[in-house]
């Protein structure tokens, strides 16, 4: 536990290094409004924070900058911030407007990553189904079938279909007719295990389509439960703290690319009620190590169906980013609530 003056002088410690970017000497301290400590004081209580773990000297430095530990103190403990800036919130409500889930995701991570300059990251929603509209099969050439799949949402999917004969174009209708006669306006989870069960009852002409829509529909939900959207990578070349280490930040791009450990952060994040920060190791991702990932999770009529976060170094303006981050996800959930109702 922190005495009262400890608590002053890290966050005052912590703020200027945030600010400046630079070591903090003790020196710097003292002119600090409102902190009121002797030069004295303020050396014993940083060689007090020092062996405390909350503060290291860097190589040689006078001066001191905050540990991991010390940045979730100060996170947990000692920041304060309010709403966002208002011209931050007009961008935000301006772009955010009721659309389609994917393209609300694209733009909510752009606009992240615009007002922090950092990457935004967006899970897309995660929903427990997705209502299926219709189906169409198109007949191309010889063994060749394109598939439509059209959801309630307007998402409209097309898969290509390699057949073992060459169907004709009625009997392609009828295929189609059959599928959207009997489970139009229904889950898709629900039209796969109907389909699954009518397979077996159905005629040798268009059972090879029906087992072709089942494989393709699952293929088309596992994808869309693993999509994450990112903008702005290429924002943290321009940060100082991670740009020092090339070798870093060319893994860190990997992740970007392979985003299987993104999705994985962010499906914890799920589990949060409001803001939650991830700052170095917390992440459980050891390329972010040097990062902080402060994320939110949104929803569709209260229902948690998504993520959406910031991934910058662990040395950003959380009191800025914190806000910008609840925000944009409290927008999201209503605009995706808003193009349910």
């Amino acid at each position: 536990m922190l005495n009262d003056r400890a608590q002053r002088l890290l966050k005052a410690l912590i703020e200027r290094y945030i600010a400046d970017g630079l070591p903090v000497a003790s020196r710097a301290l003292t002119a600090v409004p409102g902190l009121e400590l002797s030069p004295a004081s303020i050396r014993n209580i940083m060689a007090d924070l020092e062996d405390m773990g909350l503060i290291v000297s860097p190589h040689t430095s006078a001066g001191r900058v905050p540990t991991q530990l010390g940045y979730r103190l100060f996170v947990d403990n000692l920041l304060t911030y309010g709403p966002p800036a208002e011209e931050d919130v007009r961008e935000l409500e301006h772009s955010l407007q009721p659309d389609s889930p994917q393209k609300l995701a694209q733009a909510a991570s752009a606009l992240l990553s615009g007002l922090t300059r950092f990457a935004g990251v967006v899970m897309t929603p995660q929903r427990a189904d997705v209502t299926f509209r219709q189906v169409d099969f198109l007949r191309l050439s010889g063994h060749r079938v394109l598939l439509i799949l059209v959801t309630l949402d307007g998402d409209v999917q097309n898969h290509l279909l390699a057949t073992e004969r060459d169907y004709s174009p009625a009997e392609l209708i009828e295929a189609a007719n059959f599928i959207n006669a009997h489970y139009a306006g229904q889950g898709l989870s629900t039209v796969l295990r109907g389909l699954e069960a009518e397979l077996s009852r159905l005629q040798g002409d268009i059972s090879e389509l029906m087992g072709a829509a089942i494989r393709l529909g699952r293929d088309s939900q596992a994808r869309a439960g693993d999509a994450v959207v990112i903008s702005g990578g290429s924002n943290l070349l321009n940060v100082r703290d991670l740009s020092d280490n090339m070798t870093r930040l060319r893994e860190l791009f990997g992740i970007f690319e392979r985003k299987t450990d993104l999705m994985k952060l962010l499906s914890q994040s799920c589990e949060a009620q409001g803001v939650n920060i991830f700052i170095g190791k917390e992440s459980g991702v050891m390329t972010l190590d040097e990062c902080s990932v402060v994320t939110a999770p949104y929803r569709i009529n209260d229902n948690i169906v998504g993520t959406l976060g910031v991934i910058g170094p662990t040395r950003m303006d959380y009191e800025r980013v914190i806000p910008i981050v609840d925000i944009t996800a409290r927008l999201v959930s209503s605009a995706l609530s808003f193009s349910e109702s």
